[in-house]
C-alpha cells in the first residue's frame, strides 16, 4: 500500500513539482490574505490576464525567454491600474474590468498573428510538472525575499487595510506602501503563472485565504490557517492529479474550493438563527 502511495516520488519531475508546491503555496497563501483583506481579488485577476500581453511583447521583440518582459509589463500595468483606481473618476470594479479585458485582448491579438496562438495555450492552465531546478531556485529566492518584506511591512500593510486615513496619521506612507504591495502581487503572479496557469492563478491565490477567513478567530489564526490550507490543497491536489492523470493546477483549485465551501458551511451552521 505504501509503495503505491509513494510511487510518484521515484520520478524527478514529480519531486520538482512537489518542491514547487512547497514554495508557491506559502507565497500565494500569505499574499492572498492581504489581497482578500483589501478586497483586491479582481485586481490580481487582471494582473494574471496581463501576462498574455507581456508574452506577446516578448515575442515581438524576438526574445526566447519572455518572463523578464512579462514581469516588467506586469509591474507597469499594476502601477497604472493602481493609479487610476485611486483617481475616483470611475468605480474600481469598472477600471479593473477595463484593464483586464484590454490585457487579454491585446495579448490574444499579438499571440494569434499568423495563427500561432496554439504554441502558447499552456499559459492558460500551466504545467507545474515542467518546472526546472533553476526555476525552483528562483522561486526559493522569491519566497525568501517575500518573507523578509512580510516581516518588515506586515504591521503597516495591516494598518492600511483597516483604515488608510488612520494609517496616514501614524506616519505610514500609504500610497508608496500601496504601490509596493501591487508590485509584489505582480511579481509573484508573473513568476508563477507558467506553472499555475492564467485561468486559475487568481483562484489559487484567493481560495486558501478565503477559506481561512471563514474559519479563523483571530488575525494570527487567519494567516496560519491560510498557510495550512494552501499547503494542504497544493500537496493533495498534486498527488490526486498524479493518480488520476489530471492537470495539477485545476486539481489544486478544486481542493482549495472544497475547503472554502466546507468552512463556509461550518461557519453558517454556527451562526444563530434570526
Amino acid at each position: 500500500m505504501l509503495d503505491i502511495l509513494f510511487d510518484w516520488w521515484q520520478y524527478d519531475f514529480m519531486r520538482r513539482a512537489f518542491l514547487a508546491v512547497l514554495l508557491i503555496m506559502p507565497l500565494f497563501s500569505l499574499l492572498g490574505t492581504m489581497v482578500v483583506n483589501n478586497g483586491m481579488a479582481f485586481f490580481s485577476d487582471a494582473l494574471g490576464h496581463s501576462a498574455l500581453t507581456g508574452v506577446g511583447i516578448g515575442v515581438l521583440l524576438g526574445l526566447s525567454d519572455q518572463q523578464p518582459v512579462m514581469l516588467v509589463f506586469a509591474v507597469l500595468f499594476a502601477l497604472a491600474l493602481n493609479r487610476i483606481r485611486h483617481s475616483h473618476l470611475s468605480s474600481t470594479d469598472t477600471v479593473i474590468g477595463v484593464f483586464s479585458s484590454c490585457g487579454v485582448a491585446l495579448g490574444l491579438v499579438l499571440l494569434s498573428r499568423g495563427g500561432g496562438f496554439s504554441r502558447y495555450q499552456s499559459l492558460l492552465i500551466g504545467d507545474i510538472l515542467s518546472i526546472s531546478n533553476r526555476q525552483l531556485a528562483v522561486l526559493g529566492g522569491t519566497l525568501a525575499v517575500f518573507v523578509v518584506l512580510w516581516v518588515l511591512l506586515f504591521n503597516r500593510l495591516h494598518a492600511v487595510s483597516i483604515s488608510p486615513a488612520l494609517a496616514r496619521t501614524r506616519g505610514v506612507r500609504v500610497r508608496a506602501l500601496d504601490n509596493l504591495f501591487v508590485v509584489l502581487i505582480a511579481a509573484v503572479v508573473m513568476l508563477a503563472i507558467r506553472w499555475v496557469g492564467l485561468l486559475i492563478i487568481n483562484a489559487m491565490l484567493i481560495l486558501p485565504a478565503a477559506a481561512a477567513r471563514n474559519a479563523a478567530g483571530s488575525m494570527r489564526s487567519y494567516h496560519l490557517l491560510s498557510l495550512i490550507f494552501g499547503l494542504f490543497s497544493g500537496i493533495l491536489g498534486l498527488l490526486l492529479s498524479y493518480f488520476h492523470a489530471a492537470a495539477a493546477g485545476p486539481m489544486i483549485v478544486l481542493i482549495a474550493a472544497a475547503l472554502f465551501f466546507g468552512t463556509f458551511l461550518i461557519r453558517g451552521a454556527g451562526q444563530p438563527e434570526e
